[in-house]
C-alpha cells in the first residue's frame, strides 16, 4: 500500500463520518438555537429545557436517517473490502 492510497482511505473515512453525522448534528444545532431563542425571549434559564429537546431531536434524526446512514456505511465497508486485495500489493 502506498502512502497516497493510505491518505485516500483516511480522507474517504473522514468524509463518510462527516456525511453520516451531519443530519444529527444539524438537527441538534437547529433545535438548540431555537430553544436558546425561546429561553432568551421568555427569560427562562432552565438547563434541562435546553438539553431534553436536543436529545429528542437527535433521536428522531436517527430514526429518520437511520436507513440512509446504514446503507452509506455498508456501501463504504463493501468498497473497502473489495479494494483490500489492491491495498496489500
Amino acid at each position: 500500500m502506498s502512502g497516497d492510497m493510505a491518505i485516500q482511505i483516511g480522507r474517504d473515512a473522514l468524509l463518510m463520518v462527516m456525511m453520516v453525522s451531519a443530519p444529527m448534528l444539524g438537527l441538534g444545532l437547529i433545535v438548540g438555537v431555537l430553544v436558546s431563542i425561546f429561553q432568551a425571549t421568555t427569560q427562562i434559564q432552565e438547563q434541562t429545557l435546553a438539553f431534553i429537546p436536543k436529545i429528542i431531536a437527535v433521536f428522531v434524526a436517527i430514526l429518520i436517517f437511520g436507513p440512509w446512514m446504514l446503507s452509506m456505511l455498508v456501501g463504504y465497508t463493501h468498497e473497502i473490502f473489495v479494494s483490500l486485495p489492491q491495498m496489500i500489493r
